[in-house]
């Protein structure tokens, strides 16, 4: 089971105005930003204002090596993801379908963000 998730971010602005816009159709926010200390970096944290559990941090993105999806409750929540990100400056990787060849239930899209990261958002009925 997945707890958190750290990317690293070319520019920390630009993909938190980002990240707040995507996620914000799956109720997902930023409310946690974390003061490194030694070696620990700076990070900001996304969740549902409890528990953060995306997390960004500045530096040289790695985006060949990393997809992620996050889960949505609807159909209607990964269109809403979809036109947010969109609008938001995301790039299409997979506009909102069904993916049986996945299996049936399963609806999805998927973006590139600012960095070129590749992420879908996922409804499975």
């Amino acid at each position: 089971m997945l707890d958190h998730l750290i990317i690293t971010v070319s520019d920390v602005e630009r993909s938190l105005a980002f990240y707040q816009a995507a996620l914000k159709p799956l109720n997902i926010k930023f409310f946690l930003p974390y003061q490194g200390a030694g070696d620990h970096p700076d990070l900001w944290g996304f969740g549902d204002g409890k528990k953060a559990f995306f997390w960004i941090k500045q530096g040289t993105p790695q985006t060949a090596s990393l997809h992620w999806g996050f889960m949505a409750l609807s159909n209607d929540a990964v269109d809403e993801f979809y036109r947010a990100a969109i609008s938001a400056g995301a790039s299409d990787n997979i506009s909102p379908r069904a993916r049986l060849e996945y299996y049936p239930g399963y609806y999805a899209a998927a973006v590139f963000d600012p960095d070129g990261y590749s992420f879908e958002v996922v409804h499975k009925s």
